[in-house]
This record gives structure tokens, sequence and C-alpha cells, in this order.
């Protein structure tokens, strides 16, 4: 193996964080700093340890100017206004990021790609490279099948997920729109009860489900007349997702100033 990429983990002592600084090594990259949010338990201790694994030498810290080293790629899986803070110090020092946090309201979200595109940024709702292959077969058959076939999105979620529907579920619901040439959330759906008439044909619906430790279903459902195609991409386990966050940051390093996404990372389109 070559030199070792260098990341910096903010959102250290989450269940996503634990599991990249866990699996790190062994994808070619290594940890060199670590961040959680003031007051967080995970803070002063050894990030390695608290993945799980063999001590790091790093230590959880809360200021991202002192755990971030030159070079190193910062892999941001936090919260909507760390994640800001975290692209606010990335555009101004010319650091690479990886930005898997969901929740981010349409603002948060705008503010987001304005600031991501002055680093080398990928930033994805779901890093898994299941489901990125996925949304690129979304996109196919909603084209290819037309307007006679509708779009059902339903995901499922473990009960302590604070947002919803997910990010990757209206990910999909925007791919899909836009194949159809619908914009959202004008065509989204996320509800329905009572009385609600016809099914629109220009309506995409999401439906959200919480319970146990579900890491993340996701079932896009194309029914038409007399028949229906269902695509399903289903995380047994955290590691897909930690897995294509470290492959985003091998990715990244280096690359020029922009806004990436997933599909660039796995080739499915030109960078």
């Amino acid at each position: 193996m070559g030199k070792l990429v260098d990341i910096t983990v903010c959102g250290a002592g989450g269940r996503m964080g634990r599991r990249i600084i866990a699996l790190a090594e062994e994808n070619g990259l290594r940890v060199t700093g670590a961040l959680e949010a003031p007051g967080h338990p995970a803070l002063g201790q050894d990030a390695g340890l608290v993945a799980g694994v063999a001590a790091s030498g790093v230590t959880i810290g809360d200021d991202l100017k002192a755990s971030w080293t030159k070079g190193a790629v910062i892999v941001d899986f936090s919260s909507p206004a760390a994640t800001l803070a975290q692209l606010e110090f990335a555009a101004g020092n010319g650091a690479p990021v990886v930005v898997g946090t969901t929740g981010l309201d349409p603002e948060q979200r705008a503010r987001a790609e304005e600031l991501a595109a002055r680093t080398a940024t990928v930033m994805a709702s779901n890093m898994s490279v299941g489901i990125t292959v996925l949304d690129s077969l979304v996109e196919q058959a909603v084209k290819a099948l037309g307007g006679g076939f509708d779009c059902e999105i339903v995901e499922l979620h473990h009960r302590l997920k604070k947002d919803a529907p997910s990010g990757t579920a209206l990910s999909l619901a925007a791919t899909a729109a836009a194949a159809r040439g619908l914009e959202l959330p004008a065509s989204l759906a996320t509800a329905r009860e009572g009385m609600i008439g016809e099914r629109p044909d220009d309506e995409i619906g999401v439906v959200a489900l919480r319970g146990g430790d579900a890491v993340g279903d996701h079932t896009v459902m194309l029914v038409g007349t007399g028949e229906r195609l269902e695509l399903t991409h289903r995380a047994a386990s955290r590691d897909c997702l930690a897995g294509g966050a470290l492959r985003a940051a091998l990715w990244v390093a280096g690359r020029q100033p922009g806004l990436y996404g997933m599909r660039q990372v796995c080739g499915l389109e030109p960078a």
C-alpha cells in the first residue's frame, strides 16, 4: 500500500464517525484528527478507543482548526449547523471535504453547496456505492418507462433517526422527479390521509417508516397498469456507508475545487 491519505473525522463519537475511524486504515486512509461537539462525552478520549479499535494517538477535540492538519480530507458526519461551520473552515483553508450529514433544510443546503464549490467537496445524502447505483438505475428506469408509471418511495430506518423522510429517500425522489421533468418540493407527497382524491400524475410519493435498529432500507416502486417494477437497496450495516465515505475521501484528495457527487466517485459520471 502506498502513502496513506490523512483524514479529519467530524462527528467522531457518532455511529458513522466511529465506523469511519475503525475502517480507515484498511481502506488506505489515516485518521490524523477527530472532532465532536462541545460537551460531547467522547471529548478528550482517544479516537481509536472510542471507535472500538486500537488506540490511534488522536484525541477527540472540539476545535477544527486545532484538529485539522494541512492536506487532510475533512470527513463530516455531524449536524447541519456543524457541517456549515466545517465547510466555512474548509473553504477558507482549501481543505478537501466529504459531507454525509443529512437533515439540512433548503436554506442550509443552498449555503452548503455555495461553500462546497470553493474547495474540492463530495456531498451526498448516502455514501453507499449500492445506493449510488440505485439512484442511477432509478433515473434510467423512470425515463424509459415514461409517464404511465407512478413513482412511490418507501424507506425504513432505526427508531433513533431524527429526520424524516431520509435524505436518501428525498434524493431518490429528486432523481425520479428530474427524470420526469418535474421539480421538488412541488411534486412531492410525504403524507396522505382521508379523502385525498385521485393521485395526480405529477406526484412523487415518499413514505417514512421508523423502528428498531434498521440501518436503512429504500425501495423505489414504479407502478403502471398491470405491472410494477421495484428497485430495492438494503443496508445490513453502516459499514457500506462508511466504506463509501472513505472511498470518496480517497477520490477527492488532490481534486480541483468543485462540488462532486458519488456518481462521479463511482465512475458513473465524468468528474
